[in-house]
C-alpha cells in the first residue's frame, strides 16, 4: 500500500505584499487617489472585515480591485476603528440624567497601531514592481508615508484571510 504525505508547508506560504500606509485621507478619498496614481479601479466592498473584541464589535472598510489581465486583487483596508459603547453613569445627579459614551480605538493589525490603511495585493506567483508602486502613491501629498511590512513580522496573520 502506497502512503501519502502531505506537506503543509504549501500552505503556509504567503502569496501577498502588504503596504503600510499612514494619512489622514478618508478612506473613500484614499482609494480615490490611488485610482488616479496606479491603473486599477478600487471600489467600495460591500464584505467589510467583521472584528470582534471585548469591548464590543466593528467593521473596518475595504476597497477592492481584481485585475484579470494579471491575475491580481488589490484591497484597501483600513486599520483604526472605534467602537463607541455607551453606559449609564454610576452618578446621577439631580440635574443631569445622561448616559456617557466611551470611545475605544480597535486596530485590525494591533501590532501598527500608527498606520492608517493597508494596501493588500495579492498575486497568482507574478513579480510585482513594488518599488514603483511605493513611488507613484508617494506622489499623492496627503500621504505622510508609505512603506512594506514584512509579512514574517505580523504576529495577527490571519486577520488578513479574507
Amino acid at each position: 500500500m502506497a502512503i501519502h504525505r502531505l506537506d503543509l508547508d504549501e500552505f503556509d506560504e504567503i502569496d501577498y505584499y502588504l503596504m503600510a500606509i499612514h494619512t489622514s485621507l478618508e478612506d473613500y478619498r484614499l482609494a480615490y487617489f490611488i485610482n488616479k496614481k496606479l491603473p486599477i479601479n478600487l471600489s467600495k466592498s460591500k464584505n467589510e472585515i467583521h472584528a470582534q473584541t471585548k469591548e464590543g464589535e466593528t467593521n473596518f472598510s475595504r476597497f477592492y480591485y481584481y485585475d484579470t489581465d494579471k491575475a491580481l486583487s488589490w484591497n484597501l483596508i483600513q486599520n483604526k476603528n472605534e467602537i463607541i459603547s455607551v453606559r449609564a453613569n454610576d452618578f446621577q445627579n439631580l440635574f443631569s440624567n445622561e448616559n456617557s459614551e466611551i470611545s475605544t480605538t480597535i486596530h485590525l493589525l494591533p501590532e501598527f497601531k500608527k498606520v492608517d490603511f493597508f494596501l493588500k495585493i495579492d498575486n497568482s506567483g507574478e513579480a510585482i514592481n513594488f518599488s514603483e508602486i511605493q513611488q507613484r502613491l508617494n506622489t499623492i501629498e496627503s500621504i505622510a508615508a508609505i512603506y512594506a511590512v514584512d509579512i514574517n513580522k505580523i504576529k495577527s496573520k490571519n486577520n488578513l484571510i479574507f
